[in-house]
């Protein structure tokens, strides 16, 4: 693996009652990729489903880290908190801070 993996969450779900719902902490992320193409680009993205077991996420990180959104390391390692997700972010790929 030469670039951190990202792992976010599908646009929404439907729950059994019909209802829409998506994750605030993905659209968060997907907010910043698409506001700086140029820096998600030093990343390999994974869309994951939002049943689970999330296959791909548990390969990675195993059964009880399935929260995302998760970044994965390339060299080892990963968060999957909202707050160490975003500073790793920028630290690692100089994507700006969040202001609030």
């Amino acid at each position: 693996m030469t670039k951190d993996t990202l792992f976010i969450l599908e646009r929404s779900y439907t729950s059994d009652d019909g209802g829409e719902f998506f994750c605030r902490d993905c659209v968060e992320i997907d907010g910043l990729l698409a506001l700086f193409p140029e820096l998600a680009e030093k990343l390999d993205i994974v869309r994951v489903p939002w049943a689970k077991p999330r296959k791909a996420v548990v390969e990675a990180l195993g059964e009880d880290n399935q929260n995302c959104p998760a970044l994965l390391f390339a060299e080892g390692g990963f968060v999957n908190t909202q707050d160490d997700l975003l500073a790793a972010l920028h630290k690692r790929h100089g994507f700006p801070l969040r202001n609030s």
